[in-house]
């Protein structure tokens, strides 16, 4: 099997599991939809000549982030979606011009740009630790650090949120009692 091949088959299954994600009733399944997507992406890093950057997808994103996703969603108990509500009226509309603006980048950057040759190679040295870490770690520190420190005070936020909830619903069932 070519690389190309594998290349358009495993897009086209992180295509489908981005679908599935979007589309799932339940949060527990819409996260393991989200795992595939992201075992399919460290594939297409593989074929792409970035080993590090497949494994760092494997052992970071859809290792350890996507743990912390399913143990959030199930200790808030948030498994399946409501249907109170329903959508907010502005998203679908805003989310179909968000997408339309998508793919015309995408088919401008495939269609005009790669045709012309302004897309080079990538280096020598693209995605070898080395660089990755370099790139990280000197141009990159603050936000690498400012997003580290925004998902665990949302884990904390969510943990607290749940016990909130926990004290106001055994406060309810004494009265009630």
């Amino acid at each position: 099997m070519s690389l190309m091949v594998l290349f358009v088959l495993m897009g086209a299954l992180a295509l489908a599991a981005a679908l599935g994600l979007l589309f799932a009733r339940n949060a527990v399944y819409a996260a393991l939809f989200l795992v595939l997507n992201m075992l399919a992406l460290a594939v297409l890093y593989l074929t792409l000549g970035a080993p590090f950057l497949a494994m760092v997808q494997i052992t970071v994103y859809a290792g350890a982030v996507m743990v912390l996703f399913l143990f959030v969603v199930m200790l808030l108990g948030a498994e399946t979606l409501r249907e109170e509500g329903g959508p907010i009226a502005w998203q679908r509309p805003l989310a179909a011009i968000l997408g339309g603006v998508l793919v015309g980048t995408l088919s401008y950057i495939l269609f005009v740009e790669a045709t012309t040759g302004k897309i080079l190679p990538p280096p020598e040295d693209y995605a070898t630790p080395y660089a990755l870490s370099v790139k990280l770690f000197q141009d990159y520190l603050l936000p690498f650090e400012v997003a580290s420190v925004l998902l665990l005070v949302a884990m904390l936020g969510a943990l607290v949120l749940v016990q909130i909830e926990r004290k106001r619903r055994r406060n309810d069932d004494q009265t009630s009692d």
